[in-house]
């Protein structure tokens, strides 16, 4: 929760500094979390959305699903996986269960967030006088510019991955609806929530819809194209927009990314997967501040990359006191 917190507080300040121009600072703050708030009310809705239209959708369709899980069950035996249909079946279903019993915690999970975000707010403006009158002067520059250049970095991610998750969603619904794919609406939310969690997420978001689509035509021809049609969106998103708007702003290099994921997400489950990529970029930029750790900032980044803003801004000013 406090990571989620900071990466949230580093999204939202420089917003909370806009507002402030034009309300005073109690009002600013109310603004800003009244606007979290709606956020969160948005994305809880979303899911529900999705989860209530998932569900009613196999609850109306409940022979062709289990007509396909019995063959599906009699395939996995032809090529010698067997696969006990009941037993995998109670499983599903207390997977499913253990999902919506989790519900609850995950919503007291994110309020919580909330409440560090609300007092963790007010906290920014204090946090640079502590800094003022613990380090001296270039240390607090230093510490000050790694701070923003972290802000960023997390601003910048946030901003280009909420761009790429509306242009994935937005085509999986068009995609759904051109070949007349049920829920065709519902596949897009749902692919614009899992885009947020890079490669697994583009991953799982073509699975889900696939099934239903074999579920739904119980053809060949038209799951095959849905599979590739998906796969196609996922791919030139991922691999073509994504990478133009990105540029420059994140250094990290894709093997770095994969180990993050791997490592944030055993750490801390799909709330690691989220936070994999900001955290990661907040320690290759602290890294790069301090001379014994620079040379994990230069593994850990894109070859072009490895001099951060910092290393640039002290070339510079040893450049002037020459």
């Amino acid at each position: 929760p406090l990571a989620a917190a900071g990466v949230v507080i580093a999204a939202v300040w420089r917003s909370k500094t806009w507002v402030d121009r034009y309300l005073p600072s109690g009002l600013g703050y109310a603004a800003t979390v009244a606007s979290l708030a709606f956020v969160f009310a948005v994305f809880t809705i979303a899911v529900y959305f999705c989860a209530v239209q998932v569900v009613f959708a196999f609850e109306q369709n409940w022979e062709r699903f289990n007509g396909l899980y019995v063959r599906l069950t009699h395939w996995a035996g032809l090529w010698g996986w067997p696969l006990d249909g009941q037993e995998a079946y109670g499983r599903l279903i207390g997977a499913a269960r253990g999902l919506l019993q989790n519900a609850y915690t995950t919503f007291a999970y994110l309020g919580f967030i909330a409440l560090l975000v609300m007092f963790g707010l007010p906290e920014v403006p204090a946090l640079r006088i502590k800094l003022r009158e613990t380090f001296s002067r270039d240390e607090q520059r230093e510490v000050l510019e790694s701070v923003e250049s972290i802000a960023v970095k997390i601003r910048q991610y946030l901003g280009i991955s909420t761009l790429t998750s509306l242009l994935t969603g937005t085509a999986t619904t068009l995609f759904a609806f051109a070949v007349g794919l049920d829920l065709a609406l519902v596949w897009g939310v749902l692919n614009f929530l899992l885009n947020y969690v890079p490669v697994v997420g583009n991953l799982i978001g073509i699975l889900p819809p696939s099934l239903y689509a074999f579920m739904q035509f119980q053809t060949a021809t038209a799951p095959v194209l849905v599979i590739v049609g998906l796969t196609v969106i996922q791919l030139v998103i991922s691999n073509i927009v994504y990478p133009m708007l990105q540029g420059r702003s994140l250094s990290l290099s894709p093997l770095t990314i994969i180990v993050a994921l791997s490592f944030w997400s055993w750490v801390w489950g799909i709330a690691g997967a989220i936070l994999a990529v900001p955290l990661t970029s907040a320690i290759v930029i602290a890294c790069e501040a301090f001379p014994s750790t620079h040379w994990i900032a230069r593994f850990l980044s894109e070859p072009d990359e490895r001099k951060s803003c910092l290393a640039r801004s002290r070339q510079g000013d040893g450049r002037q006191d020459g």
